[in-house]
């Protein structure tokens, strides 16, 4: 099974924006879909995140999340396979805002999603304003292609550390590696150092 799905297109040559794309990457206005397997379809009425680990896990329904304070934000987005969106718009709910809700001393998480994926992240790259649960994308609620009803968001890091049907966080004491990491992909995934396989 390939693990790209419609909406990929071929590089589209582009003026850059000086600073603002990593080496190797390419602007494009698509929003390509890649994924690794079937894409699931969770009712928000079944869809749950859930904290789990630590000394205090915690879980939210989809009502008790939408009640939760959200923030809308506009960010670029680098994908491994070296596409760049720029200014996209997303709507969603902190990291700060749940790892708040939690007690915990956990350096690592791993996140999983319907379907089994899973990818693992310093809570670091999480915390400060740097992280998101999203599911709006341009003021409509995210589709299923893009990982709705919900999925992070970590702009800072490559874009399969965004993971998609995202339904919660496994608290780590100790880095392990998830889906893509598995495969050969960097552990942590830094755009601007090129971190996309393992040895980067």
């Amino acid at each position: 099974m390939s693990p790209i799905s419609r909406g990929f297109h071929r590089r589209h040559e582009e003026a850059e924006p000086a600073g603002r794309v990593p080496p190797g990457q390419y602007v494009t206005h698509d929003f390509p879909v890649l994924s690794a397997g079937p894409t699931p379809h969770t009712p928000p009425a079944n869809w749950t995140f859930k904290i789990e680990g630590g000394k205090s896990p915690a879980s939210w329904t989809w009502q008790e999340f939408q009640a939760l304070p959200s923030e809308t934000v506009t960010v670029d987005i680098h994908c491994v396979t070296r596409w760049s969106k720029l200014d996209t718009s997303w709507t969603g709910v902190s990291l700060d805002v749940l790892l708040d809700a939690v007690s915990y001393d956990d350096p690592y998480v791993l996140a999983f999603c319907d379907g089994g994926y899973t990818t693992n992240l310093p809570v670091a790259d999480l915390r400060g304003g740097k992280a998101w649960v999203a599911y709006n994308y341009d003021g409509k609620p995210l589709a299923a292609e893009h990982g709705g009803p919900a999925r992070l968001l970590v702009p800072h890091l490559y874009f399969w550390k965004s993971a998609k049907w995202v339904r919660g966080l496994r608290l780590r004491e100790v880095d392990a590696p998830g889906f893509w990491e598995m495969y050969g992909y960097h552990m942590y995934g830094d755009p601007w150092k090129e971190q996309r396989y393992a040895g980067d």
